[in-house]
């Protein structure tokens, strides 16, 4: 039988052969090599060097960069030039690597030196060093450019050469003005800027936009619109996403919103105070990509909340003062006074109000009285009857009604009587409650269902009280305010002319 060699000669033996060891030896326990098939010994080392890898990575790394880079040695040769610097200047990397300096190629003779000498001085400097100046182009032309120059380490530590990286000035400007134009709109800009990514949430605020919000600058980021905007998110986030996916449009909208925290701090009798914000969109896309890639839209919006309502105000106050000349010219046709205190009625109800009511004073009669009234001084209660008033069901004109005298069983202490008790309007509201608490509100004052606000302005004429004048709106419109008041007043003058000369 055949024993077994050690180790030691068959690798002796295996080298005596002529193949390549594969594996050192170790003295020490080492993780066992990985066996090598018998025919890759047959295979040739590659024909590159790691060293020569590593060069044509380095190249191909300075081809593909977007700024311009040449790099001298010590004594000023050229030692790299990109694919960059050859599309400014021209000069290709086999006609401009190996020269000597810059003169008479890339630079005049008479700059050369000043040039060269900017360049050069890296070397002692530590950090970069800035320049501008011109240099030639291969067909003869002039390029302005500006430079940043560094000094090369060798492995000693000493200067071994410089790089230089350079650009043409006007695209180094319009990249300076681009960051100088996000920096200020993001700083002290009048307008306020929101920066949204793509799935609508904070990314960037400039301070106008965190005061208009209610938040602060970090606050915010990362946070969706909804934890700000308690009315009008929808609108904003739709805005938003037809940005992203259509792109900014082609003019400025106007969006309302409120606030979530003035909805909480919102008055009992009144809706939050709303704000009109006039926008403006921007959809940011990365220009590094092949194809446009959204990263967010950028909403910039001013406040013009105080100019749209006084516009609003303009508008309201001239459609109210036409329908109050086009009443009065209707009610001058009028044969019957009552007839015309309805036809004021019905021009006053257009856009103002959902329903009215007219409540004429029960005359007193002085003879029915009994003596011990009479002689004790006090006022005897105002009592009122139902004179005039809207279809309760569907809208329709004011009506008269039949005059039977009968009093209205008005509660005290009801909005009307308080009106003619104090010669004054009166405004009421119904609590935010329920539709059945609003429906039991109404129907306890004698009023149409689904009526939320009331607006009661005393008739007079000739120093007297005739009645008092109701103006009605339901849920979805907004409570009566004091510009509603001023009119429901010079509608109720009117009125109370027709019915003092019908009496």
């Amino acid at each position: 039988m055949f024993r077994r060699a050690p180790p030691q000669a068959a690798t002796s033996a295996t080298s005596r052969r002529g193949c390549p060891v594969t594996a050192p030896q170790r003295s020490e326990p080492a993780r066992p090599a990985r066996p090598v098939p018998a025919q890759s010994a047959a295979v040739p080392a590659p024909a590159t060097s790691p060293g020569r890898d590593d060069s044509d990575l380095l190249a191909a790394l300075l081809d593909g960069m977007d700024a311009a880079l040449c790099a001298f040695d010590a004594d000023g040769t050229v030692t790299h030039w990109n694919r960059e610097a050859e599309r400014i200047l021209g000069w290709p990397a086999a006609e401009a690597v190996g020269r000597k300096g810059l003169a008479g190629w890339a630079t005049r003779a008479e700059d050369a030196r000043d040039v060269e000498a900017r360049l050069m001085e890296a070397l002692d400097a530590t950090g970069r060093r800035v320049h501008e100046f011109a240099l030639l182009t291969k067909d003869g032309g002039r390029v302005l450019v500006r430079t940043q120059s560094s000094a090369v380490l060798g492995a000693d530590g000493r200067p071994a050469g410089v790089y230089c990286a350079f650009s043409e000035v006007h695209a180094q400007l319009d990249l300076e003005r681009s960051i100088a134009l996000s920096e200020a709109l993001l700083a002290d800009a009048s307008w306020s800027v929101v920066l949204v990514d793509a799935d609508l949430r904070v990314a960037i605020l400039n301070g106008n936009a965190a005061g208009a919000l209610r938040t602060g600058r970090t606050a915010a980021l990362g946070r969706p619109l909804g934890e700000f905007l308690e009315q009008g998110v929808d609108e904003a986030e739709n805005a938003l996403q037809h940005v992203l996916a259509e792109g900014a449009p082609p003019a400025p909208t106007e969006l309302w919103v409120t606030l979530r925290e003035a909805a909480d701090e919102a008055p009992e009798d009144g809706p939050p105070a709303r704000r009109c914000w006039r926008s403006g969109f921007l959809r940011l896309a990365s220009p590094l990509t092949e194809e446009p890639v959204p990263l967010g839209v950028a909403w910039i919006f001013q406040d013009v909340t105080e100019t749209k309502e006084h516009e609003q105000e303009s508008a309201r106050l001239r459609f109210r003062g036409n329908q109050l000349h086009r009443a009065a010219r209707a009610a001058a046709e009028c044969e019957d006074p009552m007839e015309a205190a309805s036809v004021h009625l019905d021009f006053a109800l257009a856009g103002f109000a959902d329903h009215a009511l007219i409540d004429l004073v029960v005359e007193r009669r002085t003879e029915a009285a009994p003596p011990e009234a009479l002689s004790s001084g006090a006022p005897e209660p105002i009592r009122l009857f139902r004179a005039a008033a809207t279809p309760c069901g569907t809208a329709g004109p004011c009506s008269p009604i039949a005059p039977g005298g009968i009093p209205v069983t008005y509660l005290e202490g009801h909005p009307a009587l308080q009106a003619a008790e104090r010669s004054g309007s009166v405004r009421a509201s119904a609590t935010r409650t329920d539709e059945k608490a609003a429906a039991r509100w109404a129907a306890a004052r004698k009023w149409p269902e689904g009526s939320v606000h009331a607006l009661c302005a005393v008739l007079r004429s000739r120093g007297r009280t005739l009645g008092v004048l109701t103006f009605l709106r339901g849920p979805a419109r907004r409570p009566f305010d004091r510009q509603d008041t001023a009119y429901a007043e010079d509608v109720a003058a009117r009125v109370a002319a027709a019915v003092d000369l019908a009496r």
